[in-house]
């Protein structure tokens, strides 16, 4: 969700045109919606306001200074390395691959790459 957000502010704020960035305000409801979806099922609802504030107060932030928000877009790619890396070691730890196909892994490591 971090670097859908940054995306978009960058594609935004330097002015790209509409449809190279028309994707991410979808995608980042459809994130929403899930985050939404997971704070309500395990019972943490009341910490939605704060991831609230935190991606509106990020959001706003973003743009204070050019270098804020080149910097972020650097780190996009850095996170999405990591949250990648986390999983795979949930699943080497747990000796249990669930639901993740060969395909859907391969197009996620190819766009991460």
């Amino acid at each position: 969700l971090f670097s859908f957000l940054v995306f978009l502010k960058y594609q935004i704020y330097y002015g790209y045109p509409l449809q190279t960035y028309l994707e991410y305000p979808i995608i980042i409801a459809q994130d929403i919606i899930l985050f939404l979806f997971i704070l309500h099922f395990s019972g943490n609802m009341k910490q939605a306001l704060l991831y609230t504030v935190t991606f509106v107060g990020g959001w706003c932030m973003l743009t204070l200074q050019k270098w804020i928000i080149d910097l972020a877009m650097n780190l996009c790619t850095l996170i999405s390395a990591a949250s990648k890396l986390a999983q795979l070691q949930c699943l080497w730890q747990t000796k249990d691959s669930g639901q993740v196909s060969a395909l859907t892994w391969s197009m996620s490591a190819y766009t991460c790459a």
